[in-house]
């Protein structure tokens, strides 16, 4: 039986509104990371984000919330990035799927080397704007409460498949991901130190192997 012309495009046509729409987000949200990470987060203002990414202001705050909020959706579409598959996609398949402990211990910290460039900055922007800026705390804790999650599943699973030493626990294991995932080695290594991306990776491959498994 075949679809009634009108039918398929009114479906046509609001997949195009929705494409636009994405398109028009993921717009305001470049913008809004790299005005916050150029200017701060007291100089970036809603007006100037809404000026440059071509949208009303109204738009910003209907689809986002206010500037926490913004920020908030700034970092979530950063950890997702512009590949096909968001970081995230990637390393639970291979949290689930890779059968070798080292191999997906290795690829975790190729994981955080590709994803700290883009989420590292404005969380370390996040957590020192939260002493003047209030609002700003509950991002901070949403932001690292998220981290330590995905850390947590990744630890569990670890322990599900028998590949942590004995003595490891789960805990443990969960904060030792969180700890070599956070901002603020990024910060010390990459920044401070000028450590390039592929060494930092590899760096923190080879800690996960020796702290977690036998």
């Amino acid at each position: 039986m075949s679809v009634p012309a009108d039918q398929v495009k009114r479906r046509y046509d609001a997949g195009r509104r929705r494409a636009q729409a994405e398109q028009t987000q993921s717009t305001v949200l470049a913008v809004a990371r790299r005005r916050f990470l150029e200017r701060g987060y007291t100089a970036t203002t809603m007006a100037a984000v809404a000026a440059e990414a071509g949208v009303s202001i109204e738009m910003i705050y209907k689809t986002f919330g206010g500037k926490p909020q913004l920020v908030l959706a700034a970092f979530h579409a950063a950890i997702t990035g512009d590949a096909g598959s968001s970081t995230e996609e990637r390393a639970d398949r291979v949290s689930e799927q890779e059968s070798d402990p080292i191999l997906r211990l290795h690829a975790f910290g190729q994981f955080v080397a590709e994803v700290m460039p883009r989420v590292g900055p404005l969380m370390l922007l996040v957590r020192a704007a939260a002493d003047s800026h209030p609002e700003l705390a509950d991002v901070w804790t949403r932001m690292t409460a998220e981290r330590l999650a995905r850390m947590t599943q990744h630890a569990q699973r670890l322990h599900s498949h028998g590949h942590l030493r004995p003595d490891v626990t789960v805990a443990e294991a969960r904060d030792v991901l969180w700890l070599y995932s956070a901002p603020e080695l990024y910060d010390l290594l990459i920044q401070q130190r000028g450590w390039n991306l592929e060494r930092y990776g590899n760096w923190i491959g080879r800690a996960y192997v020796a702290a977690l498994l036998p």
